[in-house]
């Protein structure tokens, strides 16, 4: 039997434990798969793309433990009364190929993507950080938060969004948590005195939402939503006036922020930061870029993590995915032993 969890229950879980708390776990397997990143078969996600959006699938192995995530985008959804976003994970045991976890992972993917976004900060932001610059305000921008302060204590925002209505929801969901958050009138504001600044943008264009003046030395970028090819958020001169870590470069030059950049640009892997391999900020003055885009492996985490936080729980189900190998009929003689239906 496969163990189950669906969106009403994935909500139930969050609500349960607590964003920040999941916020937390989530980051220790994230550190530890990263750790272990030569162990993964690694590859960049399979797209499909059409006018209407794009359907990816996000497969990697530890050579256990086998992992895919499906997911789309289709920014025109919400005007035929769908979502933008919905996504599923499978793990499955690689020595009998037996689907053994199954997920939504529209909810989930959120959280990893916050939670991937604060592992790095970690490494790379000052440790003096206390303030948080954050260019977009949409759903994103309130876990990304929520992992910041799990993460390094920030609790004081400062917001820019083209839509004020955005802020104010931002402002209405964090106020009550114990957030500060400053509605910021420009870029410029929101940056003043910040050590960590998040870029979060929608919009599916080559923009230039944070210039390099607005970068002051010492300032952690957390880029996250240059995350296709054709998007990007920064100025290419943040990029190469700082150092830009990365999950997997292959992925990265095709979807990142680095797209703007020459094939040869140096980046460093993050995964070499957790295992000592490279060094992470090496000054207080030192700007680092976190260009981050999603990787496979992140939700080999996530998934694993779910799995285990909600196991032996009544939040997980159980479905029959496999065929019974004791059954002493074979599959073809199974279908014909059903009785028609009707």
């Amino acid at each position: 039997m496969t163990q189950f969890v669906d969106v009403a229950n994935m909500a139930r879980w969050i609500r349960r434990e607590g964003v920040e708390r999941l916020m937390g776990g989530m980051i220790a397997y994230l550190e530890e798969d990263f750790r272990r990143w030569d162990h993964f078969e690694k590859t960049p996600r399979i797209a499909s793309h059409t006018p209407l959006g794009v359907i990816e699938l996000m497969p990697t192995s530890d050579h256990e433990t086998y992992a895919f995530k499906y997911v789309n985008g289709h920014p025109f959804n919400p005007a035929r009364g769908f979502q933008t976003v919905t996504a599923f994970g499978v793990l499955a045991d690689v020595d009998n190929g037996y689907p053994t976890f199954l997920a939504e992972m529209t909810l989930l993917t959120a959280l990893r993507t916050a939670a991937t976004s604060a592992m790095a900060a970690k490494a790379l932001a000052r440790p003096d950080a206390r303030c948080m610059a954050m260019v977009g305000a949409g759903s994103q921008a309130e876990f990304q938060a929520l992992a910041f302060r799990a993460a390094l204590g920030i609790e004081e925002l400062r917001v820019f969004d083209v839509d004020p209505a955005a802020v104010g929801k931002l402002r209405r969901n964090l106020e009550p948590l114990g957030f500060r958050v400053t509605d910021a009138a420009s870029v410029d504001e929101a940056v003043a005195g910040a050590e960590v600044v998040t870029t979060c943008t929608a919009d599916k264009a080559r923009n230039t939402v944070l210039g390099s003046a607005q970068v002051r030395p010492g300032v952690h970028v957390n880029a996250v939503g240059g995350d296709c090819p054709g998007k990007t958020e920064l100025d290419a001169e943040i990029l190469r006036r700082g150092r830009v870590f990365v999950e997997y470069p292959e992925q990265t030059r095709i979807e990142g922020e680095i797209q703007q950049m020459e094939p040869d640009f140096p980046v460093v892997e993050f995964w070499k930061v957790l295992t000592g391999e490279e060094e992470g900020r090496r000054s207080g003055n030192e700007i680092t870029v976190f260009d981050s885009v999603g990787f496979a492996i992140a939700d080999f985490s996530a998934l694993r993590f779910l799995r285990d936080s909600t196991e032996g729980t009544d939040l997980q189900a159980f479905i029959d995915l496999v065929a019974d190998p004791d059954d002493p009929k074979d599959l073809f003689s199974l279908v014909h032993s059903l009785k028609p239906v009707g």
